[in-house]
């Protein structure tokens, strides 16, 4: 039994003058009223059954989050029209959970199971008075329920409220795969900075990790079997994860509901193994990098050699013990095929085996896939391995694509899987400017900058028929760090990346049925921007005070 008693204020639903509470992402199904409601001062979250460790975490967290948050209605008079209706509103005495299943698995259980597996479902009911009560079949779901039900309350003087009981909300996600990706290669990232960026992606019911960890530029992961590989391939010891820290940020980020997805790519962006493995590279460190290579440092897997093959496979079956998702991407983007036509050994390993290029690739790719299935694991990979390469990676592989969008078709045409990752859309690094030295006038390869409002307008579906619909997973924003570093993370990162959270969450409609709309979304995208602010992530402003607290007075015909 759980029970943990908040001393503290009451509390608010959030309500715009507009109507819709300021929920993000949005539930499917939402009814609110127009009645003041106030938290009790012994206000408590209660378990009928004997709840894992990590849902009472949850609990006292959300506790936590309701009681020093201290947002306001983001109105003119920041809630002070409120007072009166506090006065004698009653209060709400305490929110039950009830899990439906039978086994009270851990959050963190129920965040690694395959996509198919997991149910994030869950009913919450917020009377006029009384008791609240949040049902789910898994303590995931009650997990999201809570994170629903810390958004649903305002501050003002000692008063934690809501204006719009009671409500009730029926929520699920329109896509299993809702996720991040951080690039910890270019630049490194201290533990608490992945850390709080775990903790902002729970938030919005982000439920995967994407960990590009390693690149052609530094290899800062400890793999038990290979400890080699980040001696001489970190940019310095400090800036390495031990493995100590890998089952830290595991565990961390399963008790917030999220699974983590390592990365490892391959046979391209691995110039940094040769610093341990130097006959296991083609053309490391070749110049001019461009014409081998789409970032310096140039150097790719010698991917005929079979000792090449055996080591990926050692690499990727350590990995798989190391990781317990049920998914591990292997990569697969940006092969330079210059490189192998003009590297020696490869060319000879390639008479040896009487083969071309494509099909040593293909051997490379389905023996590196063949240990990961043996693991247990599910193999992701790039939208190359499908499209630009006749690998014949199997049909359980899941696509990511992120050239562009308009690929989708083609891989879902060939029957696969696909998470959106799109530049067009969910690169967080574009319109930056170039990141090369010498280059005056140049901008960024994937310019303009992609705002939230770029990627709140995703179809997911777009140019997809019925039939293909259940091919696709979801989708996730991405950040790669050429230019960013624990300086400019969480600004660069937050709100936009929630903005993919909703896409992926709520689906291509709002709860009334109309399609999502971003003068809609506005105010309660600035609304969780706030939240995130006070809980200590620096997210940026999307506008000034003055028409934050004005919805639809700064659009561009107002």
């Amino acid at each position: 039994m759980v029970k943990i008693t908040l001393a503290v204020v009451a509390l608010v639903a959030l309500v715009y003058p507009s109507s819709v509470a300021a929920l993000w992402p949005l539930p499917r199904s939402l009814q609110t009223g127009s009645q003041a409601l106030t938290l009790s001062s012994s206000f408590s979250i209660d378990t009928a059954f004997t709840a894992p460790s990590d849902l009472q975490d949850a609990i006292s967290r959300t506790l936590e989050y309701i009681n020093q948050d201290k947002h306001k209605r983001l109105v003119v008079g920041r809630g002070s029209a409120d007072a009166s209706k506090l006065k004698d509103a009653p209060s709400l005495n305490k929110l039950n959970l009830h899990l439906g299943s039978k086994d009270a698995l851990s959050i963190a259980q129920e965040a690694i199971k395959p996509l198919e597996s997991r149910d994030e479902s869950y009913t919450l009911i917020v009377p006029a008075s009384g008791n609240a009560t949040l049902c789910a079949n898994s303590t995931l779901g009650l997990f999201r329920g809570l994170t629903t039900f810390s958004q649903l309350w305002y501050s003002f003087e000692d008063a934690v409220y809501t204006i719009e009981a009671p409500i009730a909300i029926t929520d699920k996600p329109a896509y299993p795969y809702r996720g991040f990706m951080l690039d910890t290669a270019r630049n490194f990232f201290p533990v608490t900075d992945i850390k709080r960026t775990l903790d902002a992606m729970s938030w919005v019911k982000i439920n995967t990790f994407h960990w590009h960890v390693v690149d052609s530029q530094s290899f800062p992961l400890q793999v038990a079997d290979f400890p080699e590989l980040s001696e001489k391939g970190a940019y310095s010891p400090a800036q390495v994860y031990t493995p100590e820290d890998v089952k830290d940020i595991i565990a961390y980020a399963g008790e917030r509901g999220i699974d983590v997805l390592i990365e490892v790519d391959t046979p391209g962006h691995t110039a940094i193994i040769s610093e341990s493995h130097s006959d296991f590279v083609a053309c490391a460190g070749a110049a001019p990098w461009a014409d081998f290579a789409n970032e310096p440092p140039a150097g790719q897997l010698r991917l005929a050699s079979p000792s090449v093959i055996s080591f990926t496979q050692s690499l990727f079956s350590s990995l798989a013990d190391q990781f317990p998702s049920s998914y591990v991407s292997t990569g697969g983007d940006e092969i330079n095929l210059n490189c192998y036509a003009k590297d020696a050994d490869t060319q000879a390993q390639l008479r040896k085996n009487g083969q071309n290029i494509e099909q040593a690739l293909s051997t490379f790719v389905l023996e590196v896939h063949s240990t990961l299935k043996d693991k247990g694991k599910t193999p992701v990979v790039w939208e190359e391995m499908v499209i630009d390469h006749p690998v014949g990676v199997s049909n359980d592989t899941i696509v990511m694509v992120w050239i562009s969008s308009a690929n989708v078709r083609a891989v879902v045409d060939k029957g696969y899987r696909v998470v959106h990752a799109p530049s067009d859309y969910f690169y967080l690094d574009c319109g930056a400017g170039e990141w090369l030295g010498n280059d005056i006038a140049g901008n960024s390869w994937c310019d303009p900058f992609k705002t939230w409002q770029k990627a709140y307008s995703f179809d997911p579906l777009a140019n997809l028929t019925a039939a293909q619909a259940p091919l696709v997973l979801g989708g996730q924003h991405l950040l790669w760090t050429e230019q960013s570093d624990s300086s400019n993370l969480d600004s660069i990162v937050w709100p936009r990346a929630a903005a993919s959270a909703e896409v992926f969450w709520t689906g291509a409609s709002q709860p009334n049925g109309k399609p999502r709309d971003v003068d809609e979304a506005l105010p309660r995208l600035h609304d969780i921007r706030f939240r995130f602010v006070q809980r200590g992530v620096k997210a940026i402003a999307l506008q000034p005070l003055w028409c934050a607290l004005r919805p639809g007075v700064c659009d561009l015909q107002a």
